[in-house]
């Protein structure tokens, strides 16, 4: 089906997108540092850049790289940060030099550090210090040449700037001792950047612009190679859907998840970027009554989150007294949105909490709801312009409505493939041309796409499938429950059963009362037969709840 219902759900979308005005992402950022040259770009603890100043920092960064590191285009450039204003400074400086940027989540351990770098062959790294020792321990194990190193609060206000660094390290002790011998300071190298002698390379649309590493959940995590044109692609696929919620100049997004995470680097850097939109980056998410404070500061009108974020907002007292008013767009991603959070979401704030869908292999948007849809539906939207979804089975034939199969999707923003592994390429592409996703899916009649489960996640209970999305989705609708997970364990009867972990809400939740609502809303052999309390649950960088780990606990 071809985007069916399309014009009737998202009026103004055209079903598809040119990107031929545009050879890279360099060439598109800097038609707006030209637009929105003296609009705000990025905030971040205090302190906001312009994208003038944006333009002149990446284009410093540009210049160090290619006249005092001597580094070429296509070299890959690791990036290990969490959402500081150096990032975006770093990344853009990156791109610019038609180098390939490598993002690494600051929290790998050093194990996942050094298959990383070394898989990427990166030559150079910007890192800050937290994250220091444990580049320390694998450097002598990788190809890394190149080591700058930064603070976190060094590119705020002085005296602010040394205070922050000041409690970071000594009163938090949040910075581990290290001593990387020719490390350079990411500050000094921006200083002595020369602006004036940063060469322009030639960069096309086929040109590697990120190596993109998954989540390495099942066996070694691997390099997206995402060109020029899938981030482009995405870029204006994106900007098109989001059109009549945004205007240039006037937006203000929240960004609390990483960006180098493919959502929020897609969504929030890029996407609106090209908006003239201010970014308020979030350093430190998971300090929700930290993140209520600074939204207090803002009359926001966009957020982005997945589905742990926002029911931790909501569930955080102060949130209620946010100020809402220019609200316009929430978008969750990175896993399954819950009906119960979706609704108090609408709740609290008078805005609908939209879902869309996208994997790191599609740069990653494929799927969003459209954006004049009021009520939770449960599914993850339309496919977005020049984008084809459709369900397949092991077979690779493609099903009809109302059919359970994998989700496969062709368009655009298709990664090039698997970072030097043509066989795992192999394995995720269709003989016509899709990528198979992992997720399992379902389309309705008017063209709407619903995840059931990842595939590999699904429980076999005596021959029949259960999906632990639905079981979550269910059991996150009690009033007594915070959040909740739900794998398979072993069973002598039925080959595997429902286990299910919850994080209690009200203390004097048990787990009597869970089988006796499960029982009532859901068929028996979906009913949990082992339930275990935590304190909390497992969660990846972006706040998605990790069933890999809780298997193997």
């Amino acid at each position: 089906m071809e985007n069916a219902w399309f014009n009737h759900y998202q009026k103004g979308v055209p079903k598809t997108i040119d990107v031929s005005k545009y050879n890279s992402i360099p060439e598109i950022l800097e038609e707006s540092f030209s637009k929105f040259s003296d609009k705000p770009s990025f905030h971040c603890m205090g302190k906001t850049i312009t994208y003038g100043e944006l333009d002149l920092q990446s284009r410093k960064f540009a210049s160090y790289l290619q006249n005092q590191l001597n580094l070429k285009k296509g070299d890959r450039v690791a990036i290990m940060m969490p959402n500081i204003l150096q990032y975006p400074i770093a990344l853009f400086g990156i791109l610019r030099a038609g180098m390939v940027a490598v993002n690494v989540n600051p929290l790998y351990t050093a194990r996942e550090l050094e298959h990383q770098l070394t898989d990427s062959g990166s030559k150079a790294i910007i890192i800050f210090e937290n994250s220091a020792n444990v580049l320390q321990n694998v450097l002598a194990n990788t190809p890394v040449e190149h080591i700058l190193t930064t603070q976190i609060g060094d590119m705020l206000k002085f005296p602010k700037s040394m205070v922050v660094n000041f409690v970071i390290k000594k009163v938090k002790k949040m910075v581990p001792n290290w001593n990387i011998q020719g490390a350079k300071n990411f500050l000094d190298c921006l200083k002595s950047g020369d602006e004036t002698k940063f060469i322009r390379p030639e960069i096309k649309r086929e040109d590697t612009a990120f190596l993109q590493y998954t989540g390495g959940t099942t066996g070694v995590s691997k390099g997206a190679e995402l060109i020029h044109s899938n981030i482009l692609s995405n870029l204006v696929q994106a900007r098109a859907w989001l059109s009549p919620a945004t205007e240039e100049g006037k937006e203000i997004i929240i960004t609390p998840l990483p960006l180098y995470h493919i959502f929020s680097l897609t969504a929030n850097c890029f996407t609106f970027s090209t908006l003239g939109a201010l970014n308020v980056l979030i350093t430190n998410p998971r300090d929700m009554p930290g993140f209520v404070k600074e939204l207090k500061n803002w009359n926001f009108t966009a957020l982005t989150g997945v589905n742990t974020l926002f029911n931790g907002l909501l569930n955080t007292p102060s949130f209620s007294e946010v100020d809402f008013s220019s609200l316009k767009l929430t978008l969750g991603g990175g896993m399954a949105v819950q009906k119960a959070v979706a609704e108090k979401w609408e709740k609290v704030t008078g805005v609908p909490l939209v879902e869309a869908y996208g994997l790191t292999e599609t740069s990653p948007a494929a799927c969003i709801n459209p954006l004049d849809i009021k009520e939770y539906t449960g599914s993850i939207g339309l496919p977005i312009p020049s984008t084809e979804v459709v369900i397949k089975n092991d077979e690779e034939e493609t099903l009809g409505v109302g059919e359970i199969g994998e989700i496969c999707i062709k368009g655009p923003q298709v990664m090039k493939g698997y970072w030097n592994r043509p066989e795992e390429t192999a394995k995720v592409m269709s003989k016509d041309g899709f990528f198979k996703s992992g997720d399992i899916g379902i389309m309705d009649e008017k063209g709407f796409f619903k995840i059931v489960d990842r595939k590999k996640d699904m429980i076999l209970v005596s021959g029949f499938n259960v999906y632990p999305n639905e079981i979550e989705d269910v059991v996150s609708q009690h009033n007594k429950v915070f959040e909740c997970a739900a794998i398979g364990a072993p069973d002598e009867k039925s080959g595997e059963t429902v286990k299910l972990f919850v994080v209690k809400k009200d203390d004097t939740l048990t787990k009597e009362e869970i089988k006796a609502y499960c029982k009532e809303n859901l068929t028996g052999y979906k009913v949990p037969r082992i339930i275990e309390f935590r304190d909390d649950l497992p969660k990846s960088n972006v706040g998605k709840i990790l069933r890999k780990d809780l298997r193997d606990t």
